[in-house]
Parts: structure tokens; C-alpha cells; sequence
């Protein structure tokens, strides 16, 4: 199968995309419990270049077939699986295996999520990770029952689907941008509160806002020195939850004082585990509402361009210029 190759993990990003190759190696067989996906479309994500760099928390031998998501139909079964033969799926895969972007994909079972008909498979591409990413943070925010939510990074999909969500909910959204087209979208969506956190006013105006919001609940892309704006910002009893880290940096400038003596915490976010802890019967369901929400046009992930895998390193340069302007999707 065509595929596309990352020789070696590298920290600079650039030398990194340039590495990457379009080669053909053999498709994985697939046991009992696995199935082989003629792919459609995997799209490229934050975690991917991360991936390649050797940053991120999944390290596969090498050399490497990247990607973490995708769409596409089951061609091949295991002895376990004749029934799912021919379906349309979305799926999600960290394992040491071949990723997503190639020809063909081997997945466990588990990692599968079986579309409705009327699921675009292009959209069904992005399902698996930025939509239940997006769900599962705004569990916390429904449980801690918070008035207002903080988003950095607000032009990326995770935050645009947090908006929908907390339009249901009657939850207001602080949303936290410095992309100078971005908050000029943002306004012009009419999102009641954006912040440019280039201003020099910032941490001032967040500070402000937050306690008169009551924004007890932040979603952290970033990281950085920036984590520390957010969570000083806060008030009382107010958590900050980490889910990324665009800033590639440790995160720094932290009220040692507002951990002790206000009740304020910080938590990570890994999509992973938060699915395993999920019944079938939860995930299902979980599964079937944002499908829902896709297929009537409620939800929709942003798409700046399709490529071939022969494109992959142009893609990967594009993407980089402009994250916000949404996804690159790579087809074989």
C-alpha cells in the first residue's frame, strides 16, 4: 500500500515535514479482533506534527506511517468481525502500527465508530478526535455547573465545537485568540466576548472578566507562560484544563498562592483514556448525537484543502501558516 514514511523523529518541525517520503509497504494482516480500512480521507491534526517531532506521548517504531484519525469503508475482516464487513467508519489509532496516512489502515475493533448513511465521509474524517475532544472538556464544564468557559487557540475547531455546546447549555465563552483574521472572524460571527491576548490591557481585561463571569472552568491549548495568564485570571475554585500544547513550552508563571489558598486546580484532558473509561453503550450513544449533529448541518469541521499523500509535505507547510483556516485533508 501507498503510504505515507517518517524516517526519524525530529524536534525541528521543518526538517521534520521534509523528511517525510510517499512509499509502498505491506499491509498489516489483520487478527481476530482487527479490520483493514480502505481509507477515504485522515486529515492532518496539531497532534500529528507533534508526532513527527517526537513530542508527543505516542512513539511508534520507526520508520513510521503518521496519523492518528481518518474515514473510509472495511475491506478486510478478522475471523472475530465478519459482520462489520463493507461499513463506513470513523476511526481513531495510537497503536505501533501503520497510521492513517496511506492506502489502507489496520485497527482494532475498539477503535472504530460505525457511520450512519448519511455521514459525509470527508467530515467523518475529523470525527474521531477534535468532536469527542470537545464533548468530553465540556463534561467538566457541565459538571462543575460553571456560569462561563475560557478557549485559547478559539479559532481551532475543539473551540468552535465548545461554543455549540455551550450555546445548548446556556453557557457563556471568553474566547482567546492573538491571529488578527481570527478575532476579526470571531467578531464577526458576533461572539460576544473576544480577547486579543497581544494586547497589552489583556491580563487585565481576562482578570476582569472572568470574575465578573464566573468563569471557573478554562480549555488550555497553548500552555506556556500563557497557562499561567489563564489560571491567575480566574477566580476561586476555578479549574483550568489542559488539552494541548501549541506554545511548545513548559507551562510557567503559576500563583503558587491561588493553588493553596483558593481551591484552584489544573488537570490534563487525554481523549484516550476518557473514551477506554466510557461504556459501549455510552460511547454509542455519544457517537450517534454528534453524527446527528454533522448530519443535520449543526456541526460542521472547517476543510482549507484536499491533497494527494504525494502533497503530504506542502500540506504539512500549509497547515502550519494558518491552523485556524481548518483542516488539510490527506487523500490517498
Amino acid at each position: 500500500m501507498k503510504s505515507v514514511i517518517l524516517p526519524q523523529y525530529n524536534r525541528n518541525v521543518l526538517r521534520a515535514i521534509l523528511s517525510l517520503k510517499v512509499e509502498q509497504i505491506e499491509k498489516k494482516i489483520p487478527t481476530r479482533d482487527e479490520v483493514v480500512i480502505k481509507v477515504h480521507a485522515a486529515p492532518i491534526n496539531p497532534s500529528d506534527i507533534a508526532f513527527i517531532q517526537g513530542g508527543y506521548n505516542v512513539v511508534k517504531t520507526l520508520p513510521a506511517v503518521p496519523g492518528f484519525e481518518g474515514s473510509g469503508t472495511i475491506v478486510e475482516v478478522g475471523s472475530g468481525l465478519v459482520h462489520l464487513m463493507g461499513k463506513k467508519v470513523s476511526f481513531f489509532a495510537q497503536s505501533d502500527s501503520p497510521g492513517s496516512w496511506a492506502e489502507f489502515i489496520t485497527v482494532n475493533k475498539n477503535d472504530l465508530i460505525v457511520l450512519k448513511d448519511d455521514m459525509d465521509l470527508d467530515q467523518a474524517a475529523c470525527l474521531a478526535i477534535n468532536p469527542f475532544t470537545a464533548f468530553g472538556l465540556f463534561s467538566i464544564a457541565i459538571e462543575r455547573e460553571c456560569a462561563t468557559a475560557i478557549v485559547n487557540a478559539a479559532g481551532g475547531q475543539v473551540p468552535a465545537f465548545i461554543r455549540k455546546l455551550a450555546a445548548e447549555h446556556g453557557v457563556e465563552v471568553i474566547n482567546v485568540a492573538r491571529n488578527p483574521e481570527t478575532l476579526k472572524q470571531l467578531k464577526h460571527e458576533g461572539h460576544k466576548y473576544v480577547l486579543d491576548e497581544t494586547d497589552e490591557k489583556f491580563s487585565e481585561t481576562l482578570n476582569n472578566l472572568a470574575h465578573q463571569l464566573e468563569a471557573t472552568v478554562a480549555f488550555d491549548a497553548v500552555g506556556g507562560p500563557h497557562s499561567g495568564v489563564l489560571f491567575n485570571a480566574m477566580p476561586q475554585d476555578s479549574e483550568l484544563v489542559v488539552y494541548g500544547g501549541l506554545s511548545n513550552k513548559p507551562m510557567t508563571d503559576l500563583s503558587v498562592m491561588d493553588i493553596i489558598f483558593k481551591d484552584k486546580l489544573i488537570s490534563g484532558f487525554n481523549l484516550t483514556p476518557w473514551m477506554r473509561e466510557l461504556e459501549e453503550a455510552e460511547f454509542e450513544e455519544i457517537s450517534m448525537l454528534l453524527q446527528e449533529k454533522f448530519i443535520s448541518g449543526e456541526w460542521k469541521t472547517q476543510i482549507q484543502s484536499t491533497i494527494p499523500l504525494e502533497e503530504v509535505v506542502s500540506g504539512l507547510k500549509s497547515y502550519l501558516g494558518n491552523m485556524s483556516k481548518g483542516k488539510v485533508l490527506l487523500k490517498p
